[in-house]
């Protein structure tokens, strides 16, 4: 089954820590002062229309490619931090990061994302990293499906390195998070939904889309509600026992979830605190670096490759 617009828990999860956590244990630090609202102000002025546009035309043919760029972006900044390394491709002297056992079949959007590049390309060859990119297009991407709006910093390096082994193990996993977490086709319905019609309904739905065997590449949304839009509906949705994945579900119905049983209330009653959650914590994923490649970083021509 493919998620929709709405991004699974643990991605979730984890924005919530990075606006709690000061600094972050595997060694790539928030860095605010490297990074400006205006830089492009006089190399590329109109960066910021360019990707806005692109991103659109994206998104309105396929309002699921708002989630490929959320999600880009994510997985680039837990490995070694925002510098386009997960764009990279495997080459002799170089592996990437895209066959990792997180990445290879979770990313999507690579192509969307080389469209923007060869547009600013065009208009001001060799100026925006494709680290800046992927940062503008995850909020431009959010925004364009109801979503909140942040401001950007930009300035970040194209890295000529990439960690498949960081990917391996600094991007958080579907089964982690609440003790016992793992994936289930058709969540815990049978015993968190009460069993009312209208979730009888849906989970028949879900399991003549999603058989027991067969129909991997069938698509489903993980919010019902609202799947064309980002908005609260998926904490409403775990109220009423209807998590579509058993690690969404146990965010609210898990006897540990202590903490996030109360999260999943305050964002359920309150999308404006959700909103505001969300832009502080992608402004704090934004602003992971790691120094000493954003020292010798690059703008790469080509987000697939490093320049030669």
């Amino acid at each position: 089954m493919t998620a929709s617009l709405h991004l699974s828990s643990f991605l979730l999860q984890t924005l919530s820590l990075l606006l709690m956590l000061p600094s972050f244990s595997f060694g790539i630090y928030s860095s605010d002062p490297l990074l400006s609202l205006d830089y492009y102000k006089s190399t590329c002025p109109n960066v910021l229309e360019i990707v806005r546009k692109e991103v659109e035309c994206a998104v309105l043919s396929d309002p699921r490619n708002a989630a490929f760029f959320v999600r880009l972006h994510f997985h680039d900044c837990f490995v070694q931090g925002c510098d386009a390394s997960v764009l990279l491709e495997d080459t002799i002297t170089l592996q990437g990061e895209k066959k990792s056992s997180n990445n290879i079949n979770s990313l999507k959007g690579y192509r969307l994302v080389d469209r923007i590049k060869n547009k600013l390309e065009s208009e001001c060859p060799g100026i925006v990293s494709c680290a800046d990119i992927l940062t503008i297009a995850a909020r431009d991407a959010i925004i364009l499906v109801g979503g909140p709006y942040w401001d950007v910093p930009l300035g970040r390096k194209d890295s000529k390195t990439a960690s498949y082994t960081q990917a391996d193990t600094n991007l958080p996993t579907a089964d982690e998070g609440l003790v016992g977490i793992i994936d289930k086709i058709y969540g815990d319905f049978e015993s968190t939904s009460n069993k009312d019609p209208i979730s009888e309904s849906y989970l028949n739905k879900l399991k003549s889309v999603c058989p027991i065997t067969g129909g991997d590449n069938n698509v489903t949304a993980m919010d019902y509600v609202t799947p064309n839009l980002f908005d609260n509906s998926f904490y409403t949705i775990l109220l009423r026992g209807e998590g579509l994945l058993h690690s969404d579900q146990e965010m609210y119905s898990s006897l540990f979830a202590i903490v996030t049983k109360d999260l999943v209330k305050k964002y359920a009653a309150d999308p404006i605190a959700f909103f505001e959650q969300f832009s502080e914590s992608m402004v704090k994923l934004g602003n992971i670096m790691d120094p000493d490649n954003f020292a010798t970083g690059e703008v790469r021509k080509n987000c697939g490759f490093i320049n030669t």
